[in-house]
């Protein structure tokens, strides 16, 4: 650490040290470039996207010594970056981010910068975001649908505290409703015309092989049964209650897709193409959901 001056150095020596390690890139970042930038940089409290004469100023001892610490929990202790910085960017947005939810990664954020399109028929006026988390899902629609009023729910107390604080931060608190509900459970009666989920998804098998990095999120917003489908199949069942006649349900099952494919051969998935990475995420309309629903029961 002591050959170490400037910013450029420290995110330097940070990419080594994670290309020669076998940390798990996945919570925001794909390459040790980005991650060790991002880690270096909202530690410093410096934006992203700083001029370029930034990279050269030297740090001080106390920036240096917290780098390093930081460093470390990042490389051995293998805690993701979200959880050290306590931000997390997401369709353009930056959220704040703990322990109590996952770290945003979904595919889903795709669809919501291209508006839904190809989905949705016209510009949604109710939205739903089921299994929200930290709520970054529900807010994002929130910026592209801005005349769209928007429930969020979560099973976890502790996960609405965090999407208040991110409604909060993103001046949402007329558009964002924040619900504690068990799925539908305490949904209010009315009907969507969208409703949007990144449930727990994943299966036995695939909760044993994760990679350390994963053990810091909570297994609540993990862990789905032996097939990965618990929550999904419930959402199946009880959706059409909830979207208008030609509402649609958007909903991501990861690795779970070929369960589910497996299980209803005869639904018409939507099972959506990405251009920046990403699967296991479908779509239904609500006519296909009625004429589908004896498979759910």
């Amino acid at each position: 650490m002591e050959n170490l001056y400037t910013v450029q150095d420290f995110i330097r020596w940070t990419t080594s040290q994670m290309s020669q390690s076998d940390v798990y890139l996945g919570h925001g970042t794909d390459n040790p470039i980005d991650e060790a930038k991002q880690l270096i940089l909202e530690t410093l409290g410096l934006s992203l996207f700083i001029p370029p004469e930034f990279f050269a100023a030297n740090l001080t001892n106390d920036e240096k010594k917290q780098l390093f610490d930081i460093i470390q929990k990042r490389i051995v202790d293998r805690v993701p970056t979200p959880y050290l910085t306590n931000q997390a960017w997401f369709c353009g947005h930056r959220f704040y981010i703990d322990e109590r939810v996952l770290i945003p990664r979904s595919p889903i954020g795709e669809l919501i910068n291209h508006h839904f399109q190809e989905l949705l028929p016209y510009n949604p006026k109710n939205i739903l975001d089921l299994c929200t988390g930290s709520g970054c899902i529900g807010i994002a629609c929130a910026y592209a649908f801005p005349d769209a009023q928007i429930d969020i729910t979560d099973i976890s107390l502790e996960a609405l505290d965090v999407a208040q604080t991110n409604i909060d931060l993103h001046e949402m608190t007329y558009q964002v409703t924040p619900i504690l509900s068990d799925l539908f459970n305490a949904v209010p009666e009315k009907q969507y015309d969208l409703i949007v989920s990144n449930p727990p998804y994943v299966d036995d098998e695939d909760m044993s092989d994760l990679p350390d990095e994963f053990l810091y999120e909570p297994k609540l917003a993990l862990e789905a049964g032996f097939d990965g489908l618990d929550i999904i199949k419930r959402i199946l069942l009880d959706a059409i209650n909830y979207l208008t006649p030609h509402g649609v349900l958007v909903c991501e099952v990861g690795n779970s897709w070929v369960s589910l494919q497996e299980q209803y051969p005869d639904v018409p998935f939507n099972w959506i193409q990405f251009e920046n990475g990403g699967h296991g995420v479908f779509s239904l309309t609500c006519e296909e959901l009625i004429k589908y629903r004896y498979c759910f029961e």
